[in-house]
């Protein structure tokens, strides 16, 4: 399980999830996007719809990826909720996929203590990353990657008419085709 904003899902998302594919084996990276997430304070910058058509786009022809749609409906987006509904539909066992600063949070989460029950986490750290791992939390850590983007950064690059974004081709053509995260200037 490796949810997210994905706003917009880049070229880092995709390397973190092929290295936790690599190094465990799962049997699918699910690409999870937030319906609406409630660690985001403004929200997402474009709508659910078209982050999981993103997603879609750069997880074709990724036979270890797929792209699910559980949340689309979902009033808030909470963790639990999502692993209780997978848990309803899937056999055995999963991971969770997870960046160290937001599993550093893990205790402000609703129903955290469920969460650290219910699933294993992949803790993908950058150096200097610090966290605490809960009582009962079974923590696998994913090192030595060294991927600087954030979408935030992303976005700004494409506000600016940023030639190079690292974003997949066919998310970048999604992008401009549908003209999301252009400058608001006239």
């Amino acid at each position: 399980m490796f949810g997210g904003t994905f706003d917009p899902i880049h070229n880092a998302h995709l390397e973190i999830a092929r290295a936790a594919a690599d190094r465990f084996v799962p049997e699918k990276v699910l690409f999870i996007p937030a319906a609406s997430p409630t660690h985001k304070r403004a929200g997402p910058i474009v709508g659910y719809t078209d982050r999981v058509r993103m997603a879609e786009l750069a997880c074709a022809g990724e036979a270890r990826f797929e792209v699910s749609r559980i949340e689309e409906g979902f009033a808030r987006s909470y963790s639990i909720l999502t692993i209780e509904k997978l848990l309803s539909v899937l056999r055995g066992s999963f991971g969770f996929l997870i960046g160290a600063d937001a599993f550093a949070e893990i205790r402000t989460w609703h129903r955290w203590t469920d969460v650290v029950r219910l699933v294993d986490f992949i803790v993908v750290t950058r150096p200097g990353a610090v966290y605490d791992v809960p009582r009962g939390a079974r923590v696998h850590e994913l090192a030595g990657l060294e991927l600087p983007e954030s979408s935030s950064d992303i976005r700004a690059r494409i506000a600016r008419g940023d030639a190079g974004v690292p974003l997949p081709p066919p998310v970048l053509a999604y992008i401009h085709e549908h003209r999301l995260y252009q400058s608001r200037k006239p």
